[in-house]
């Protein structure tokens, strides 16, 4: 029987070979989600778009044989929004109008395919990719375990190992209980790749036993509670990202402006949902995972009490992990009573998760305290 101290080097190897085996299946799948988008362009966005304006000037037109009226024409927009229209039509042919009133909230798109078969296929099959892709990367992480006789998040390698699992997990979860988030495929699989390519080529080592610190219950409890909240923030933080891409390309369209950094993407911006989705799950998602984050703070205390014989010390971590609640804090109470949405929201939203990220890589990376685990 091998001793709890032993390192299995088998298994070690094993745990190496299928986490570079999922980053490429992850490959495989970030270009087929870009083929999927690429291909989206060409479907019935555009051609709806041409329908419903020739529908509108044909509706016009009929008004303006009529006496002098005010017109209302509810239009149907290329992103699958609504538009109302308030028309002066002069009596006459080809009579002049004026158009007055503002579009009414869009709905979300049609999604990352659009209407077009061929990229619904190429995202069937990127999502294909990454359930693969998902099974290697739980089979590296258990193989980790196993190597060692004990949970698989002892240092900063096999916690972002751990995290990105989280992420890719999350996604495909979302997907199995039939939400339309394929559009959100790319951008999780792009942040996967770049946190197994981080942890990987910089944050790497090698399969070994705790420290002592860490030989507690605990580990489990308060280290998978933080790579949960880690992998929640981090989809806040992509829906706030889009929020204000959305916004900004919707006040755009609203003003009449068709050219500038919007322009050449405006079919992707219209399959995306509205910019008030992404607001409100932003909020829904960082307001469900705040008590979380508490409680893993919390649990960290007890942790460090029955560790250091001290609650809490103002260790770096501890205290970035204090800064981080703080400001997401702020965002969750500057939305509930000065009833902040919108940009304002979204800029404390992405300052909490810039503390997060902070607290994560500069906190373990570049400064020395007892967090540090992963020997760099």
């Amino acid at each position: 029987m091998q001793l709890a101290s032993a390192v299995d080097p088998q298994m070690a190897d094993l745990s190496n070979k299928l986490i570079y085996s999922a980053m490429v299946v992850y490959t495989l799948a970030m270009f087929a989600h870009m083929i999927e988008w690429t291909f989206g362009s060409r479907g019935a966005v555009a051609v709806r778009s041409k329908e419903q304006a020739g529908s509108l000037s044909e509706t016009v037109a009929a008004a303006g044989r009529k006496a002098a009226k005010k017109v209302t024409v509810t239009v149907a927009g290329a992103g699958g929004g609504t538009t109302t229209l308030t028309r002066t039509a002069v009596a006459g042919e080809g009579a002049t109008v004026v158009t007055s009133g503002r579009g009414a909230e869009e709905e979300d798109g049609p999604g990352a395919a659009g209407t077009n078969d061929k990229a619904d296929l190429a995202g069937r099959i990127a999502v294909s990719l990454t359930v693969l892709a998902l099974l290697l990367h739980g089979g590296g992480i258990v193989a980790r375990g196993l190597s060692v006789s004990r949970w698989p998040w002892g240092n900063m390698y096999e916690f972002s190992c751990a995290f990105a699992f989280a992420m890719a997990g999350a996604y495909l979860v979302l997907l199995a209980s039939r939400k339309k988030v394929r559009w959100l495929g790319l951008p999780v699989v792009v942040a996967v790749l770049l946190t197994l390519g981080i942890a990987t080529t910089t944050l790497y080592t090698d399969s070994e036993q705790l420290v002592p610190a860490l030989h507690s219950p605990w580990l489990a409890i308060h280290v998978s509670t933080a790579i949960f909240c880690g992998g929640a923030f981090y989809a806040a933080f992509i829906a706030t990202l889009l929020y204000l891409g959305k916004d900004s390309f919707e006040k755009r369209v609203e003003a009449g402006l068709t050219t500038g950094p919007f322009g050449t993407s405006a079919s992707i911006w219209r399959r995306l949902p509205a910019a008030s989705t992404f607001d409100k799950l932003s909020y829904r998602i960082n307001a469900l995972v705040f008590p979380l984050w508490t409680f893993t703070i919390i649990a960290g205390a007890i942790w460090a009490e029955a560790a250091w014989g001290k609650y809490w010390e103002w260790d770096p971590k501890e205290t970035w992990s204090f800064i981080t609640w703080v400001a997401y804090a702020c965002y969750l109470h500057a939305r509930a009573t000065a009833g902040w949405k919108g940009r304002k929201a979204a800029y404390l939203a992405l300052a909490a998760f810039a503390c997060w990220l902070f607290n994560y890589y500069g906190v373990n990376i570049f400064v020395t305290g007892k967090h540090s685990y992963a020997g760099i």
